[in-house]
This record gives structure tokens, C-alpha cells and sequence, in this order.
């Protein structure tokens, strides 16, 4: 499996900023007030991906991969980085979600007195997002298989 790639992460930020800007900007007005917490769900899957991250990348360096009790099973690194990536996708979505919203209401925070209460909760969603991405790009690494060290040659 191809390593993410943040090209396609960035792509997907991209649309998703601009397909969001044009909605926010047209239907603004029948939106719901955006809580502060409204992005905040993503903080516990990045925790728990870094967590386990650190596991992983510990049992990875001391060479337990293996289908023993203390062991890291080969499939449950596979899931883990399968995991990774598709967090990796979410988190750079919903931080083009929350920074295309973001784009249309920062500027009408002088006019628009729901535009202050909604940035808050934007910037939230938006680091979310962001953090979610970082915590995922971590994990995917952590999963790498060690380098082989390199064949001495028989003297």
C-alpha cells in the first residue's frame, strides 16, 4: 500500500473550501448557530490514533511483530494504516468544510453579529481537522516496517 500522498490531501482540502464557501455564502442565512464544540469530535480520533501510534511504533523498533500475546499482528498493522488513511481524507475535508465556512463568515463579523458567534466554533472544527490529519500521517508512518539492515558480505 502507497503511502498518502499530500497532494491529494491538499486537492481535497481545495474542493472542499470552495464547495463549501459557495453553499455557506448562498444559504448562510438558514443555517443552525455552530456550537463551539460542532468540530470538535475529531480531537478524540486523533488522540486515540496517536496513542496508538506510539504503540505501534514501539512495538515496530523492538521487533515484536508477530501473532504472540505481546505481539503486534501483522493485520493489525494493516488496519491501523488503513485507519490512517482514511483519517487522513476525513480530516482534510472537514478542515476544507470548516476553513471554506470560515472564509465566508470571518469577513462579516463587522455586520453580521452571528458571524462572530459562528467563527469560533469554525476555528475549532477547522484545527480539528488539521490536528486529525497530523495524528493520521503519524500513525501511517509508525506503521512502516523497519529498514533491513543492509547484507554483509561473507570474507
Amino acid at each position: 500500500m502507497k503511502p498518502t500522498r499530500i497532494p491529494d490531501l491538499v486537492v481535497l482540502l481545495v474542493f472542499a473550501t470552495a464547495a463549501t464557501w459557495l453553499l455557506v455564502r448562498v444559504f448562510y442565512g438558514q443555517l443552525p448557530p455552530i456550537p463551539v464544540y460542532a468540530g470538535a469530535s475529531l480531537y478524540p480520533v486523533a488522540v486515540v490514533e496517536v496513542i496508538a501510534a506510539f504503540i505501534i511504533r514501539s512495538r515496530v523498533n523492538n521487533h515484536e511483530i508477530g501473532d504472540g500475546l505481546r505481539q503486534l499482528h501483522p493485520i493489525t498493522a494493516a488496519r491501523a494504516v488503513a485507519l490512517a488513511k482514511a483519517s487522513a481524507l476525513v480530516g482534510a475535508a472537514s478542515a476544507g468544510v470548516w476553513l471554506g465556512f470560515l472564509l465566508y463568515v470571518f469577513p462579516q463579523r463587522d455586520t453580521l453579529s452571528a458571524a462572530v458567534a459562528d467563527s469560533t466554533g469554525a476555528i475549532v472544527g477547522l484545527a480539528a481537522g488539521v490536528v486529525l490529519v497530523v495524528a493520521a500521517l503519524w500513525l501511517e508512518h509508525c506503521c512502516k516496517a523497519p529498514e533491513d539492515p543492509p547484507d554483509e558480505p561473507a570474507h
